[in-house]
């Protein structure tokens, strides 16, 4: 069977619809939050991405402040003149309006998405210790390497979500002390063979060092939405549709990407907040993240450059509150996208 990449159903997505501007000034326009409140939706918003998603009844749309499509369902396009990006944040008319309450009056599609699959990459590795840092702990003086406390927490990681998805591939990049190229990881996480209508999920877990000796926290990464990137490699689409849909694809994979990362920091945030400070979730052009064709975060779980933070990150009881941190933002995150459908994958 051909590998299935991460994408929308394009076989059958079209530009169906135009939906023409009124001649409306701001004031009268609604926001999003009117939105959301006059249909009885559920509205996901971010603001330094300026992506969102407003979902209900199995229906799932997704927009951008800074682009006109609106994508209903994952199977239709809509070029939305309507949508006014102000100070990054969106006003729609009424025309809208109507839109998204005949969406959601409708029967939703049939088509059950779901995870196939979570590859865990335990960063670095071999003859890359990753950050290393030399602090004296209790009286005694020990050497911290990352590529260390990330396979421990990986292969926990591994362990809680092959237990709870016995029905999905759980994969590590690397269960053991050997190098691993970036590239190869990210081929790794590329080359995994999906049935349709399955998604796939790429967390990296990393640890954290610094100048500053005073710095620590956890922090989850996503890629940042201004990274441009072909995610469309295999598509029967129409040629003049392509840049369209890759513009799309990406945007969603952004999106996702910052719902699971929101997720994470908030399981971290349950099980290892009062020990250590959340730094938020952020954006940058991870190599991992910017080659993996799906939706993908890198989780910093700390400083090793920290005494103190240093003293948690080798004890094992910490590490495995890190593991469970990510494991419950992530079985969130996959409860959350099968029950509205997901996304999905095409031959």
């Amino acid at each position: 069977m051909k590998n299935k990449k991460l994408i929308f159903l394009i076989p059958i997505l079209v530009i169906t619809s135009i939906i023409e501007a009124e001649n409306t000034s701001l004031s009268e326009m609604i926001s999003l939050s009117e939105i959301a409140k006059i249909t009885g939706s559920t509205l996901y918003w971010d603001g330094m991405s300026s992506n969102g998603i407003l979902e209900k009844n199995g229906h799932h749309v997704s927009f951008s402040a800074y682009s006109n499509l609106v994508l209903l369902d994952y199977s239709e396009i809509k070029v939305c003149n309507t949508l006014t990006n102000k100070n990054g944040s969106i006003y729609a008319d009424s025309n809208f309006l109507t839109t998204l309450q005949d969406l959601f009056n409708s029967i939703p599609p049939e088509s059950k998405y779901r995870i196939g699959a979570i590859l865990i990459d335990p960063g670095h590795g071999g003859k890359d210790p990753g950050a290393m840092s030399t602090q004296v702990i209790n009286g005694k003086k020990q050497t911290i390497r990352e590529k260390d406390l990330t396979l421990t927490v990986g292969k926990d990681l591994y362990t809680m979500l092959l237990r709870t998805f016995p029905d999905k591939k759980v994969l590590l990049t690397r269960d053991d002390d050997y190098f691993l190229s970036l590239a190869q990881r990210t081929d790794k996480a590329n080359s995994v063979v999906l049935q349709e209508n399955e998604a796939i999920l790429f967390v990296s877990v990393h640890a954290n060092s610094a100048f500053d000796t005073t710095a620590n926290g956890y922090e989850v990464w996503y890629l940042s939405p201004g990274y441009r990137r072909n995610v469309l490699t295999d598509s029967s689409a129409d040629k003049e549709l392509q840049p369209i849909l890759n513009s799309m694809m990406e945007e969603e994979f952004t999106t996702e990407s910052i719902l699971i990362a929101k997720y994470i920091d908030d399981g971290l945030a349950k099980e290892i907040g009062s020990f250590s400070l959340s730094r938020g979730i952020k954006e940058e052009e991870w190599f991992v993240c910017k080659n993996a064709k799906m939706p993908s975060v890198l989780v910093e779980m700390g400083f090793i450059s920290n005494t103190q933070e240093a003293a948690y990150l080798i004890d094992k009881n910490y590490l495995h509150k890190v593991a469970l941190g990510i494991y419950n933002g992530l079985v969130s995150f996959v409860k959350h996208f099968e029950t509205s459908k997901g996304f999905t994958g095409i031959p």
